[in-house]
């Protein structure tokens, strides 16, 4: 069956969610003044509700869908790892591009919710999309997430002006392998990049002395529809999931209008390369919001 590539749409496509049309409706979704203060000292923001149960359920079974190899639009995405575990005894599904596939996954960028948090969180400046992520680990045999900074993953584009919001579609817990952070770890500078789902503590390789005194992890436990937002070189990373329920989880990657590319090699697979020096834009890279009215 062909399905329409939705990277062609910069709106919303279904009725998930409503755009607001007043200030006054933008202005239920701000951000406290304290929430972006912790933000700013720690490098992450937890507890930020994203999803009402109608929206968690209509993501779920479309997740449901995605994860299987031959789903309509599998060719959609730019990686599509059914396993990305490097340890044979766990299972971490990861993909990227879901937002040209599903109607629901797509939505979730215009989250007016989400676009709000973002654009607070990076200064009060106008959002554009960069790519969204799939994480799956299922019940028992979940693996991990090594410790890790975005950004050292994005070095292809620049200024780092980047931000993460990863959105729980299951209650997240120490047991089955909630996100974890370094509170002021995005102090430390760009560190080198370790392999994603490889050893959880490789990074500990590519600290100071200092930094790994320093490095004392914060659990951080969410309920299904939250989010956590973190810059984009804060360390964190998720253990394995040792309970008996799945904890699944998508992630939205954004930065400032303005961020140009630093790259001529292809910056996500399938989409045209953006030449080293010329601003990310266009339609793979779409501006989610410019001002709240």
């Amino acid at each position: 069956m062909q399905v329409k590539d939705l990277s062609t749409v910069h709106h919303l496509v279904s009725d998930l969610f409503k755009w607001p049309t007043s200030k006054a409706e933008w202005d239920q979704y701000k951000l406290t003044p304290e929430q972006i203060d912790f933000f700013k000292t720690n490098g992450y923001l937890a507890g930020i509700k994203m999803l009402d149960e109608e929206q968690i359920e209509k993501l779920k079974e479309d997740l449901a869908i995605l994860v299987e190899p031959g789903s309509p639009g599998h060719e959609l995405f730019y990686e599509f790892h059914s396993n990305e575990s490097t340890d044979a005894d766990t299972i971490l599904f990861h993909a990227l591009g879901a937002w040209r596939i599903s109607p629901g996954f797509h939505d979730v960028l215009w989250n007016p919710r989400f676009i709000m948090a973002a654009s607070q969180l990076l200064g009060d400046v106008p959002v554009r999309f960069w790519h969204d992520q799939l994480f799956y680990k299922p019940a028992k045999k979940g693996g991990v997430v090594a410790w890790h900074q975005d950004y050292s993953y994005w070095t292809r584009t620049k200024p780092v002006a980047h931000l993460t919001c990863w959105c729980s579609l299951d209650d997240s817990t120490q047991e089955n392998g909630c996100l974890q952070y370094v509170p002021g770890s995005q102090r430390w500078g760009l560190l080198d990049k370790p392999e994603l789902a490889g050893d959880m503590m490789g990074i500990m390789n590519y600290l100071t002395p200092q930094q790994q005194q320093e490095f004392k992890p914060i659990p951080v436990e969410t309920k299904a529809g939250e989010a956590i937002f973190h810059h984009s070189l804060t360390l964190h990373g998720s253990g394995e999931n040792k309970s008996s329920r799945p904890r699944r989880a998508f992630v939205i990657n954004v930065f400032e209008d303005g961020v140009k590319s630093d790259s001529e090699d292809v910056l996500l697979n399938g989409v045209p390369p953006v030449h080293k020096g010329q601003k990310m834009q266009g339609q793979f890279f779409p501006l989610l919001t410019e001002e709240h009215a």
